[in-house]
């Protein structure tokens, strides 16, 4: 009786551990254009066993409008370096988001949802208080869960060398 206690335990553990939120946000950049326009782009990969929804987006601690964002979700994926998207009218169908791979991007209306095993590439327009003066400057990327946060620091950089 006891051996089947323990057993049932382990399992419960076990199970707990399997469907818990792992979350990694990775190759963040912050690029500024000269005119103080710029970009934020990021990976977001759902390393855990549960699907989770993506309530808010802030950049150096200020909310992300959801009518700035366009994302890309696929099975998880590793990219090495994302594209610095254009400052003339960028389309974000068939948009090069890192060298030589394209994609249509969605643009978001609400909180986003990403299944377990997948990868979401999200790139944000002009993220309220980034100015040109904050090249070369850590600016910190929070994503919010239901569940939890996960912040990022990246150095912006100049988008004109990008």
């Amino acid at each position: 009786m006891l051996t089947g206690g323990v057993v049932m335990y382990a399992y419960q553990i076990i199970g707990t551990e399997l469907q818990m939120e792992a979350v990694m946000v990775s190759n963040q950049y912050i690029w500024i254009y000269e005119n103080d326009s710029s970009f934020a782009g990021f990976e977001i990969d759902n390393i855990g066993g549960r699907d989770i929804i993506i309530d808010k987006i802030e950049v150096r601690g200020v909310e992300v409008l959801w009518a700035t964002v366009h994302y890309f979700k696929a099975p998880l994926m590793v990219t090495d370096l994302l594209n610095c998207p254009s400052l003339s009218g960028q389309s974000w169908d068939n948009f090069e988001y890192t060298p030589g791979t394209t994609a249509n991007f969605t643009q978001a209306a609400s909180d986003v949802p990403l299944s377990s095993g997948y990868t979401i590439v999200v790139f944000i327009e002009n993220p309220d208080n980034i100015r040109v003066g904050d090249t070369g400057s850590s600016i910190s990327i929070t994503v919010y869960t239901d569940r939890a946060q996960y912040q990022v620091l990246c150095n912006a950089e100049s988008a004109e060398n990008a």
